[in-house]
C-alpha cells in the first residue's frame, strides 16, 4: 500500500503539469480543425478517463493531435461537421479491430522519411493556416493559398484597415508568441516545469483584457454536453458515401501511425514497463469509437503532453487519468474562464507548434542515410501541402517501397581478365537477384573458356536462388570446356538464406579438380 500511494503521490503533480498543457492545446486544435472548441475538450477528457485506463503504453497521453487537425479540417470542409462522428467512429472502430488483430507493429514498419515527412507536411500546413487566425482571420481554401497570403496576413496586422482589428488580435498572437519562445531559455529552473504554453496564453488572455481588446474569443457552452452531436442527430444516409469510409480509414492510419511514432518515443524517454503496441492500437480505437459517438475530435498519443507527463515525474497511468479528471472539473466549474481567452493566442501556439514539427535535426539525420531518404522526405512533404495528407503519405510510402526493390535488386559487377595468367576476377557487390540475373549470365558468358575464373563476395550482400542456380550450372559447363571456378560456396550458401537443402555441403568440381 505505501509503494502505490508514494507511485499516486508522484503522479498527481504530473497530471497537473499534463492537464495545464492539454487544455489550451484541446481547444487551440480544435480551432484549427473547424469545428468549436468543446468537441477538443471533449476527446481531451475521453483520453484521460477511457484510453488512460486501457492504454498499452502506460506513459502515453492522449488527445486531440495537432497531427490530425489538417485532415479533419479538409473533411469538415468538404462533406460537413454532422460526417465528423461518423468518420472518427469509422477510424475508432479499424482502429479497435487491427489492435484486436494484433496488427500494431505493422504500423511501426512506415518508413521513417515518410513518418517525418508526414509530420513536417502537417507543421507547414499548421503554421500557414493559424497565421492567419492569429490575426483574426479566416484560414485560405488549402494549403498553397495560405502559404501564399502569409504576407498579406502580415501586412493586415501591420497596416489595419480603420474598420479592422486585425492589428489588435496580431500583438496579442505576438505577445503569445513571445512569451512561448523565451519561458524556458530565460525562467528560473524552478519554474521550467510551468507549462510555456500555458504561461503564453494566460499572457495573451490577460494582455487583451486589460487593453480591452475587442477580438474573438473562444466560444465555450456552459455545459459541455451541449456540443455534443449525438449518433440519432446525423443523416444516416452519410453512410452511403463512400467518401465516408474511405475518411475514416485514412483518419485511423494516419492516427495510429502518429500514436505508435510517440509509443516509440515516449518508451525512449523513462525505463518503466515497456508499450504493449496493440493493446495500445486497441485502446486507441475504444477511445476514437467513443469520441465518434460524441460527434468529438478523433485523438492520438500526443508526444508533447507524454514527454510533459514523463518529465513532471508520473510512474503509472494514474496520471493519464488524473488528467482527464482535471479537464472534467474545470470545463465544468470555470467555463467562463476559458471564454475569456483570445483565439489569436491559442493560434499563436499551434503557429509554434507547426514550426516545431518541421524538425530541421531530422532532415539531417535523413542526410546521412542518403539521397533517396531525402527525396521521399521532400516529396512527402510538398505533396501534402500542395495536395492532401493521405495523398502525400501513400505517394511517400510507395517511394519507399521503390527504394527498398531497387536497393534489393541493385548489384554491381566488376570484371578484371588478367591474359597472361589467364585468369579472370569477378567481383559482386550488392544483392544477386533474379531482377539481375540477365547481367550476370552475360558477364559470365564472357568469361573465355579455359580461363580460371575468381568470384569474390566480400561485399556481396544476398543472393537468391535464381542466380545461385545459375552459378552452379554454369560451372559445371566452365569445367567440361577445360576452365576451373573458384568460389566460395560455403559463404555464398550462406547468403541464400532461404536454403534449406543444402548446397553449402556440396563439394564442387572446381574444389575436386
Amino acid at each position: 500500500m505505501k509503494n502505490w500511494f508514494e507511485l499516486v503521490k508522484a503522479d498527481i503533480p504530473a497530471s497537473i503539469v499534463v492537464f495545464l498543457v492539454a487544455l489550451p492545446l484541446c481547444m487551440g486544435i480544435a480551432i484549427a480543425s473547424n469545428v468549436p472548441p468543446a468537441l477538443g475538450l471533449i476527446t481531451g477528457i475521453v483520453g484521460g478517463l477511457v484510453v488512460g485506463v486501457l492504454a498499452g503504453a502506460p506513459m502515453q497521453v492522449s488527445g486531440p493531435a495537432a497531427g490530425l487537425s489538417v485532415m479533419i479540417y479538409q473533411i469538415v470542409q468538404e462533406q460537413g461537421i454532422e460526417a465528423l462522428g461518423i468518420v472518427v467512429l469509422i477510424a475508432g472502430l479499424a482502429q479497435a479491430i487491427s489492435g484486436a488483430l494484433k496488427l500494431g507493429q505493422w504500423f511501426r514498419a512506415v518508413s521513417p522519411a515518410v513518418i517525418r515527412g508526414m509530420l513536417a507536411g502537417i507543421g507547414v500546413l499548421i503554421f500557414a493556416s493559424q497565421f492567419h487566425v492569429m490575426v483574426d482571420d479566416s484560414p485560405k481554401g488549402n494549403g498553397i493559398e495560405n502559404i501564399l497570403s502569409i504576407p498579406m496576413a502580415v501586412w493586415k496586422g501591420v497596416m489595419p484597415s480603420d474598420d479592422t482589428v486585425h492589428h489588435h488580435a496580431a500583438i496579442i498572437g505576438l505577445v503569445t508568441m513571445v512569451v512561448l519562445v523565451l519561458w524556458k531559455p530565460l525562467v528560473p529552473k524552478q519554474l521550467k516545469m510551468v507549462p510555456a504554453s500555458l504561461v503564453a496564453v494566460l499572457a495573451g488572455t490577460i494582455g487583451a483584457a486589460v487593453v480591452g481588446f475587442d477580438i474573438k474569443m473562444v466560444n465555450i457552452p456552459d455545459n459541455l454536453f451541449e456540443a455534443v452531436r449525438w449518433p440519432w442527430t446525423v443523416d444516416l444516409k452519410l453512410l452511403e458515401d463512400g467518401g465516408i469510409l474511405l475518411s475514416g480509414l485514412a483518419v485511423a492510419f494516419v492516427a495510429s501511425a502518429e500514436t505508435l511514432l510517440c509509443v516509440t518515443a515516449t518508451d525512449q524517454m523513462h525505463s518503466g514497463p515497456r508499450a504493449k503496441y496493440d493493446r495500445e492500437l486497441f485502446a486507441q480505437g475504444i477511445g476514437n469509437s467513443i469520441c465518434g459517438f460524441l460527434g468529438a475530435l478523433p485523438m492520438t498519443g500526443v508526444i508533447v503532453r507524454s514527454a510533459a507527463n514523463i518529465e513532471g515525474g508520473a510512474k503509472t497511468r494514474a496520471s493519464a487519468i488524473l488528467h482527464g479528471v482535471w479537464l472534467v472539473l474545470f470545463v465544468a466549474a470555470l467555463p467562463f474562464v476559458l471564454r475569456m481567452i483570445p483565439t489569436a493566442s491559442l493560434a499563436a501556439v499551434l503557429v509554434y507548434t507547426g514550426y516545431r514539427l518541421v524538425d530541421w535535426k531530422s532532415i539531417r539525420m535523413l542526410a546521412g542515410f542518403g539521397r533517396g531518404e531525402l527525396v521521399i522526405y521532400f516529396v512527402t512533404v510538398g505533396l501534402i501541402v500542395a495536395t492532401d495528407l493521405l495523398t502525400g503519405v501513400l505517394v511517400g510510402i510507395g517511394l519507399s517501397t521503390l527504394k527498398l526493390l531497387a536497393t534489393f535488386s541493385f548489384v554491381e559487377i566488376e570484371v578484371r581478365d588478367d591474359p597472361k595468367s589467364n585468369r579472370t576476377d569477378m567481383f559482386l557487390r550488392g544483392a544477386a537477384t533474379f531482377v539481375r540475373l540477365p547481367r550476370l549470365a552475360l558477364e559470365l558468358e564472357r568469361v573465355h573458356s579455359n580461363a580460371e575464373l575468381h568470384v569474390h563476395l566480400d561485399e556481396l550482400t544476398y543472393i537468391d536462388h535464381a542466380c545461385l542456380d545459375l552459378l552452379m550450372n554454369w560451372e559445371k559447363q566452365h569445367v567440361s570446356t577445360g576452365g576451373r571456378l573458384v568460389i566460395d560456396w560455403e559463404s555464398l550458401t550462406a547468403k541464400f538464406r532461404n536454403a534449406t537443402n543444402g548446397n553449402g555441403g556440396r563439394k564442387p568440381a572446381a574444389e575436386g579438380a
